[in-house]
């Protein structure tokens, strides 16, 4: 038994005629491609909170009392879910409280009066886009 295949009718030669398939996938993934770069460039970047300046900065020495304490990062920071924390040079560690006035992406907040030697002031901040970021900065409170 003999099939015969018309030209006229199926010019790709096929019996069942040319698959459209690669046609589609092409078509599906350039429009993935676009919309990649259209959605993805209207966004902003999603990182870590990043310190973009400290007071006090590392290792720097203060006068005793209390101190101000200013951190400003390079993203929103929520204020409500973030701390700050100084650890004595006895291992005392005492909250801060944090201004909830200012800037956005500044957390603030004084500390009870402090005396000479040793601390570390350890943060914690919320981004606004769910990643918490932490560290330690250590200072020296008299000469």
């Amino acid at each position: 038994m003999t099939i015969a295949i018309s030209s006229a009718k199926n010019p790709a030669g096929y019996p069942w005629g040319k698959s459209k398939m690669p046609k589609y996938i092409g078509n599906l993934a350039a429009i993935a491609v676009v919309l990649g770069l259209g959605v993805g460039g209207a966004l902003p970047a999603l990182a870590h909170a990043v310190i973009v300046s400290a007071s006090p900065t590392a290792d720097q020495h203060v006068a005793p009392g209390s101190i101000a304490i200013r951190i400003e990062f390079n993203a929103r920071i929520d204020k409500v879910r973030s701390r700050l924390q100084v650890t004595a040079p006895a291992g005392d560690k005492a909250d801060v409280p944090i201004d909830q006035a200012g800037e956005p992406n500044v957390i603030a907040g004084t500390t009870g009066a402090l005396t000479p030697g040793a601390y570390v002031l350890r943060w914690q901040v919320l981004a606004i886009d769910g990643h918490i970021t932490r560290g330690d900065i250590p200072f020296v409170v008299g000469n």
